[in-house]
């Protein structure tokens, strides 16, 4: 059976626990290189990871006929950059979310894909974790009826910058680095948001970035929904409620909360661990689609979807002098 052999493009933090092992040990996948621009970094990680390749130049990973599929795992700046450089050359790429700066590098990475015709996967893992299964399960089951409305509120307490808060880098604030994924979540369970409207602002004054935000947005299916994300808040918190004709569906996108279904006949909670590595549920069905053996749920075609969400509630924000 074919073995998929991976290189990462940006050894950093995200990939010490959450991603990089999952390719090790997710079925028929094999980590086989790694970049980092930092050489003592990059040999460090090989060396801890039992990788057997490790460079600091980017195209000489993807250049390498060992490596039949790279991971993208840098900040969104270069997500675009790097992603057309490895599909032009033929190999398939899994990049880390938001998937770019903004939906027009993500459409120039979709004409990547195409023309190339490689397959293109973004790290939105919670598609396949199966707490959020669960979730769409419970949906599809109908005990809480027909969907009529979700709402969302995250909020968290002032922390201090990185490269999260700077849009230049990230493409926005910690909305969209934390938002897209509930963004993300909400596209999978139900459905594409077809109409946007936002507002965002920034109270705390510690950055450029967007530190409060507000969305309404209706769906194709005809659910409505509303979001409030505020980072300068007096604690950490994030929940999600979806409301039907006969019940509501209550979860958390990041805490370790249980998923809570409440009806006319009490509540009933369901409490299920994340694994470990957490993108490894998604990294599989990723090894399995490139080996013509299943489909992943997180593409290219999905996550344009969530940054266009994110850049259509955030555009006033950035149009304006602020």
């Amino acid at each position: 059976m074919q073995t998929i052999r991976w290189g990462i493009i940006g050894c950093g933090d995200v990939t010490e626990v959450k991603s990089g092992p999952g390719f090790q040990k997710a079925a028929h996948s094999e980590l086989v290189a790694v970049m980092r621009r930092d050489a003592a970094l990059a040999e460090d990680y090989a060396r801890r990871h039992n990788v057997p390749k490790w460079y600091i130049d980017a195209e000489q990973l993807i250049e390498d006929p060992q490596v039949d599929a790279v991971y993208i795992a840098t900040p969104p700046a270069f997500h675009k950059e790097y992603a057309i450089k490895a599909m032009k050359a033929g190999k398939p790429v899994y990049v880390e979310k938001p998937m770019a700066m903004n939906v027009a590098e993500c459409e120039e990475m979709l004409e990547a894909s195409r023309q190339a015709d490689v397959p293109l996967f973004v790290a939105y893992y919670r598609r396949q974790l199966p707490r959020f299964l669960k979730v769409k399960e419970l949906l599809e089951s109908g005990i809480i009826g027909e969907v009529r409305l979700v709402t969302t509120i995250h909020l968290g307490q002032f922390k201090k910058s990185s490269w999260r808060v700077q849009p230049e880098i990230s493409g926005g604030g910690l909305f969209v680095d934390v938002a897209s994924h509930t963004l993300d979540l909400l596209d999978y369970l139900l459905g594409p948001i077809a109409s946007i409207q936002g507002f965002a602002g920034n109270q705390g004054h510690h950055y450029e970035a967007e530190d409060i935000v507000t969305g309404a947005y209706q769906f194709e299916s005809g659910v409505y929904g509303t979001g409030n994300w505020c980072f300068t808040s007096y604690e950490d918190m994030d929940k999600n409620e979806i409301v039907g004709t006969k019940g509501k569906i209550t979860f958390s996108t990041f805490q370790n909360n249980p998923i809570v279904v409440a009806t006319s006949e009490g509540e009933e909670p369901y409490m299920i661990e994340h694994p470990h590595h957490i993108q490894q549920p998604l990294i599989q069905t990723v090894v399995d689609a490139l080996r013509g053996q299943g489909a992943c749920s997180s593409t290219g075609i999905s996550a344009i979807r969530t940054s266009k969400v994110m850049e259509d509630i955030l555009k006033a924000y950035y149009l304006k002098d602020h």
